[in-house]
């Protein structure tokens, strides 16, 4: 058996040892180690003397020492701080008296309090969840469709895997070689632009069937100045973090480890001044917080080793010349890619796609001349309709496992259909028009100008030109 062919059989039993249930990260290791034993052994030598443990302690000391990694923990440590103050109920209910004269407040509400908590956390299920228990039943009890309310909660849960402070992002860049800030500036207008399409779509229904979103009456019971109160002490706050930490690092006041350091001061400070800090919530948010970047860890670990034996059998080029064979134009290239990524987002977490899959396809993109930050936001795009989509829509079952009796799980996927629907045209509108990835990096941080080559121009075939002059 050749030794391409190995690296084949390695991906193939990886794959079907996911649909098994075996931890992803220890799979990697495992198969990577046990892999790699056999490509790098050399008849003779003593069983440790394999370089396949060497190359598995580099990897481990290379993923631990990464700089860029540091913000994950720190970000993680903001959201879990921020989730567990019980910072969410004031917003929801600030945002929701704030907004009471719109069409749709409570659906709007919601909206904006999941783009704006999902930013501070970007773990999907957190947000959906405890958006699941303080706002869907508040919604149902004023009389809102239930379609249009779990379509609102699932989709506005998925925004953070988008909007930065991303955590994906910042894994995509770790993996891809690329600015963490350049992904940021990228995805600023690709995500406003999705969710002000859910805030449109809310308001357009609740214009034409008022009879889906009635006015919630206890909203009304507030004065104009107990509602701006509300605002200022719920909403202003959070928002001022958010855009602070954020600024600080597309401005470049900031690295992005030390304005997510920054951001879980804050997360700490507002946990304070709600009144909400206790040693409890602080031992909960650290042992959250480790948990998750132990999870990234072990995935980045098991991936390199993983990718690195299947790169040294020869897999990689097995995977590359088989899609040049397809001569495919850079267009179809991209959907294919994407393609792949939707399915795979069905069974697997979005890190584990990051980590170990896309990879496979970042040596491609200077073949097919494609950049890879645009490559990167098509795949936080893409990764939310994973999330929204039937049979394995996550986000749908976190909703039913905290909704309340009678809301039926087809009834949720229902809901989700039309957000699918936006995600897909932000998709199709991010393919046809790429500035709208390219700009704010382009405007922030410049961008290379080519100069045409002229072979008679005396500085670039002469290089004692200047001195002459």
């Amino acid at each position: 058996m050749s030794d391409p062919v190995v690296a084949l059989l390695m991906l193939g039993l990886f794959i079907c040892f996911i649909f098994l249930g075996f931890p992803i990260a220890f799979t990697l290791m495992a198969m990577g180690i046990g892999f790699g034993y056999y490509a790098y052994y050399v008849p003779g030598q003593e069983f440790w003397d394999n370089r396949i443990f060497f190359l598995f302690t580099q990897n481990t000391f290379s993923v631990m020492n990464n700089d860029v990694l540091i913000s994950i923990p720190l970000f993680l440590f903001m959201g879990y701080i921020i989730e567990r103050a019980n910072i969410l109920d004031r917003l929801f209910l600030s945002l929701q008296v704030g907004l009471r004269f719109l069409p749709g407040s409570m659906a709007v509400a919601a909206l904006v309090t999941c783009a704006l908590f999902a930013t501070a956390t970007g773990i999907v299920g957190a947000v959906v969840t405890l958006m699941g228990l303080i706002a869907l039943p508040a919604m149902l009890k004023a009389g809102y469709d239930q379609r249009l309310s779990s379509g609102v909660i699932t989709a506005g849960g998925t925004l953070g895997i988008l909007i930065p402070p991303s955590i994906l992002l910042i894994v995509y860049s770790a993996t891809a070689s690329v600015s963490v800030v350049k992904m940021y500036a990228a995805a600023i207008i690709p995500g406003f632009l999705l969710a002000g399409m859910y805030v449109v779509y809310v308001l357009v229904r609740a214009i034409i069937n008022p009879s889906l979103c009635p006015k919630p009456k206890e909203a009304m019971n507030y004065s104009v100045l107990e509602s701006v109160l509300l605002v200022l002490q719920a909403f202003v706050p959070l928002a001022a973090l958010i855009l602070a930490v954020l600024g600080s690092i597309l401005f470049g006041l900031a690295t992005p480890s030390e304005a997510a350091a920054m951001g879980a001061l804050g997360g700490i400070i507002l946990a304070v001044v709600y009144r909400a800090f206790s040693w409890e919530r602080l031992r909960e948010s650290v042992y959250l917080t480790a948990r998750t970047s132990a999870m990234v860890c072990f995935l980045f670990v098991g991936a390199a080793t993983f990718s690195s034996v299947f790169s040294y059998l020869g897999g990689e080029h097995i995977v590359k010349d088989m899609l040049l064979a397809l001569d495919l134009t850079p267009v179809q290239f991209l959907l294919l890619a994407q393609l792949i990524i939707f399915i795979l987002g069905w069974p697997l977490e979005w890190s584990e796609i990051i980590i170990i899959f896309v990879p496979i396809f970042l040596p491609l993109l200077p073949v097919f001349g494609i950049d890879p930050i645009l490559f990167g936001i098509l795949i936080a795009i893409n990764l939310q309709t994973s999330f929204l989509t039937p049979p394995m829509a996550m986000s749908a079952y976190y909703l039913k496992g905290v909704a309340p009796k009678g809301l039926e799980l087809w009834t949720i996927f229902k809901g989700c259909f039309p957000f699918v629907g936006m995600v897909i045209l932000t998709l199709a509108l991010t393919y046809i028009f790429p500035t709208l990835v390219t700009y704010l990096p382009d405007q922030f941080f410049g961008q290379a100008k080519e100069i045409p080559f002229d072979p008679n121009d005396p500085t670039l075939v002469n290089p004692d030109f200047f001195k002459q002059q």
